[in-house]
């Protein structure tokens, strides 16, 4: 069963009808075929068209993102707990569906907005961008880079826009900051100090029942199915999918994907990364978590070895006792902090320099969805357009992969590819369950 397999253009109304029929079986049970009547729909809504917004995923993040902007209409969710699709959609007065294949496929929903946990982010993005969807997925942007490329590839093939969930883009004080970096006001930047951010660990929590209406199943997705546990479901708790190696980079992916985003804006390498990763330490020794406990063992551990980058120039950056949204930009005449809309010129009045017509100009956003709903009306590329999403998520990937590996990488930003080194390679996508894989694309 391949989920790259898209319905033929020349099939009958009748035979359409059936395949969305046999889509209402439990999910994921067939290939998924996207009607060719959706796939990639051209043209975009007017200037005065209300924007149909259907959300897939609908757990705490999700409706954080509610509050849309008065272009846009929340019109249906979606999400593999029927009890929860349901209660959030009577409370927004929009349908529910439990899968979300059937969400796109209606007419009156022009874009989507991916909240779900991070092993589910690439699938369904794809998926929307093949059915003429813009897409708003929730940071980071993916579990592995490979699925990175493959979303990227995805958005620009069907052109759609896809806008990461990097709100951070979006603050004032982070775009002025990454300015005055970048316009050489602390001078040539020597050296980077971010946040030690855990990697993930493993786990072998006990299994039990799941709730009434949760299909465990389509929640484990490509990952290996297991028992449910409370514990795994819940993003944070004790400790929760986001400290586990299966459904989550840690902390380096889930913080670090907003820290290590201003390193790259700031620094001018948003299509780009680091050149060489390495790490200073004790080999990193993942714990195995088999009952519920706190995430402080593990973040204790998943914090060493200490983690290296290098950047063209030689700009070293070193994951320490930065801030956790943010660095600190060391230059050859003072420094600059950064940290989920603050900014900290130091000496300040480097920051009242007069500017320059040379300078360089980011881009202006100051609500991360309101970009998100005016690119979908002028097609322009988002604040977080899903390739910086990507690379983002690529360096906080490469972190890890060298605490795993536990030796010097030597990383090609363009290729995608550890140069001389087929096991760190292997890293950079993983085996996926049926019918869980991933699209071909090109």
């Amino acid at each position: 069963m391949s989920q790259s397999m898209l319905l033929p253009t020349n099939l009958t109304r009748r035979a359409m009808i059936g395949q969305s029929a046999a889509l209402a079986a439990p999910a994921f049970a067939l290939p998924y075929l996207i009607p060719a009547g959706v796939l990639a729909a051209p043209g975009k809504p007017g200037a005065n068209d209300r924007i149909g917004v259907g959300y897939v995923g609908v757990g705490r993040r999700a409706q954080q993102l509610m509050k849309l902007p008065a272009e846009a209409q929340m019109v249906a969710v979606s999400d593999i707990y029927r009890d929860r699709a349901e209660k959030v959609a009577a409370a927004h007065k929009c349908r529910a569906y439990t899968d979300y294949r059937k969400l796109l496929e209606s007419k009156d929903i022009d874009a989507v907005v991916v909240a779900t946990p991070d092993h589910w982010h690439a699938l369904p993005s794809i998926h929307a961008c093949q059915a003429g969807k813009d897409v708003y997925c929730e940071k980071p942007l993916t579990l592995t880079i490979v699925e990175g490329r493959r979303m990227v590839e995805a958005a620009r093939k069907y052109e759609r826009v896809v806008q990461t969930g990097s709100q951070q883009r979006s603050m004032a004080a982070n775009r002025t900051a990454c300015e005055l970096i970048r316009n050489g006001r602390i001078g040539k930047i020597q050296r980077v100090i971010g946040f030690n951010y855990p990697s993930p660990w493993n786990c072998a929590l006990r299994g039990g029942r799941a709730p009434a209406g949760l299909d465990w199943d389509t929640w484990c997705g490509p990952t290996e199915l297991r028992p449910f546990n409370q514990d795994i479901f819940t993003p944070r708790a004790s400790p929760g999918w986001i400290s586990f190696r299966a459904y989550s980079g840690g902390e380096m992916t889930g913080w670090g994907a907003h820290g290590l985003d201003q390193v790259q804006w700031a620094l001018g390498t948003d299509e780009s990364g680091p050149l060489e990763i390495w790490t200073e330490g004790s080999q990193f020794d993942p714990p195995t978590y088999a009952l519920p406990e706190s995430r402080r063992r593990g973040d204790t551990a998943g914090s060493h070895p200490t983690v290296k980058f290098r950047y063209a120039g030689g700009i070293i950056l070193e994951l320490a006792n930065g801030p956790h949204g943010g660095a600190v930009f060391i230059g050859e005449h003072g420094k600059i902090t950064i940290d989920r809309g603050k900014c900290k010129v130091e000496p300040e009045e480097l920051a009242h320099q007069p500017a320059k017509e040379t300078d360089v100009r980011l881009y202006v956003s100051d609500h991360h969805l309101q970009n998100w709903i005016d690119c979908i009306k002028s097609r322009k590329r988002p604040v977080a357009d899903v390739e910086i999403g990507h690379r983002t998520a690529t360096v906080c990937h490469l972190g890890n992969i060298a605490r795993w590996t536990g030796r010097r990488l030597h990383w090609d930003p363009k290729k995608e590819l550890f140069r001389g080194d087929d096991a760190a390679n292997a890293l950079l996508q993983r085996p996926r369950r049926k019918p869980f894989q991933l699209p071909e694309i090109a």
